[in-house]
């Protein structure tokens, strides 16, 4: 009596080394079970019930069975299909040309991006999905070919109902297979009226220059993108000449960390730590006097020695301080192009991802993809209402709201 107690427990149990299958079974099932109940509510009756009148529609078997790639593993369903409709049945449980969730849609391409050769990426995705998985070097194809396709629909997408406050401009040098030189990825990211962010585009130029920027900008604009109220970038001259031609209203803030590190590379090693101790202090001292006092500091310590450092330091100073103008809320996102950087910072540590392409075009559809995951997880800004008020058009002095007032009387 013991021992048959024990084997029907034992035949119930589910066991360690087979845990994944029964759990992929298990969701199989479920999904199946959904698909069919989908049917169920369209048609307004369970299989085998004869049809009231005025009802349309039949069931009509199974279509082939599909493969459906998740992040736990590919199971396989059968759609169920439908006949004699007014209009055509769309299932919502599973698209009609689905073959992976939208959990896995977004892991390809960082898998690929992240430097995966095409051999070791099918290897790492089969390992993840399972041999099951819909995947095949022509299938890996067409979804390069789709991500190109949306690419080339997004970038020319239309603008007119953005509301931009901030924008960041950055470029990221790649390195095609093909081509001597590497070419810049022109990069632009916008902070809209409600503190969201948005990549506003991906361009390949020739370096950072005056007329890539010029072509980047004026494209915005073409497409309905208003003037923003600030633009960050470095302290190349290319995006600047752009940005007062093509957006003469448009103030302008210099990156801090690259100010820092031009700084820097003008001071020898030994010096170099105390330097940077005291340049990182100017940028976030609370008021505009305070940070120029602090750059006479640097200037009185490292001038006389080092008077290169010194002028870098000085160097279109304005710009450096621009920020102060702005809600205080708005500084450590302003002060520094660190919006687009963070972002682009796997791709800067694995170039080998581009250099699979022959021409840089391909390469920037690739890596647009990769934005456009990150962009998933950008966060808001801070100072939400404030960002309205600059929007409008408020004025600001060490990042706090001028209140003008009537005289009196």
């Amino acid at each position: 009596m013991e021992k048959s107690t024990s084997n029907e427990a034992g035949a119930s149990t589910v066991m360690w080394e087979h845990l994944e299958p029964f759990v992929r079974t298990k969701v199989q099932e479920l999904i199946q079970q959904l698909l069919e109940q989908e049917v169920t509510e369209h048609l307004g009756r369970v299989r085998y019930e004869r049809r009231e009148e005025g009802h349309v529609g039949y069931r009509n078997g199974y279509g082939k069975a599909r493969r459906l790639a998740m992040q736990g593993g590919t199971i396989t369903v059968r759609r169920p299909r439908v006949r004699d409709l007014d209009e055509e049945f769309v299932s919502r449980v599973l698209p009609l040309f689905a073959r992976h969730t939208r959990e896995v849609g977004v892991l390809l391409p960082e898998l690929y991006l992240h430097g995966l050769a095409l051999g070791d990426f099918e290897l790492a995705i089969r390992g993840l999905l399972g041999d099951g998985a819909p995947l095949s070097p022509s299938s890996i194809e067409r979804l390069r070919s789709q991500w190109q396709r949306e690419f080339d629909q997004w970038r020319t997408r239309r603008l007119d109902d953005r509301e931009p406050v901030y924008v960041w401009a950055d470029g990221i040098y790649v390195r095609a297979g093909l081509e001597k030189e590497k070419a810049a990825l022109l990069v632009v990211i916008g902070a809209m009226k409600d503190g969201t962010k948005e990549v506003l585009t991906v361009v390949p130029g020739y370096r950072e220059s005056t007329e890539s920027w010029l072509e980047v900008l004026r494209d915005l604009r073409d497409r309905g993108l208003q003037p923003p109220r600030l633009v960050i970038a470095d302290g190349a001259a290319g995006i600047w000449g752009a940005v007062d031609q093509v957006w003469p209203t448009a103030n302008g803030q210099r990156c801090w960390n690259h100010k820092i590190m031009n700084v820097l590379d003008r001071l020898p090693k030994p010096v170099q730590r105390e330097a940077r101790k005291l340049l990182g202090t100017i940028p976030v001292a609370a008021t505009r006097a305070q940070a120029e006092k602090l750059r006479d500091t640097f200037t009185d310590r490292f001038g006389e020695r080092y008077p290169e450092a010194a002028r870098t330091l000085e160097k279109d100073w304005e710009r450096m301080v621009t920020f102060y103008s702005y809600p205080r809320e708005h500084w450590k996102h302003v002060r520094t192009t660190n919006v687009v950087e963070s972002p682009f910072a796997s791709v800067r540590l694995r170039t080998d991802a581009a250099r699979r392409f022959q021409k840089t075009l391909n390469a920037t559809a690739m890596i647009w993809k990769l934005l456009m995951v990150a962009q998933q997880r950008f966060r808001k800004l801070d100072g939400e209402v404030e960002l309205a008020d600059v929007y409008e058009g408020a004025s600001f002095t060490d990042g706090k709201k001028v209140v003008w007032r009537a005289a009196a009387a």
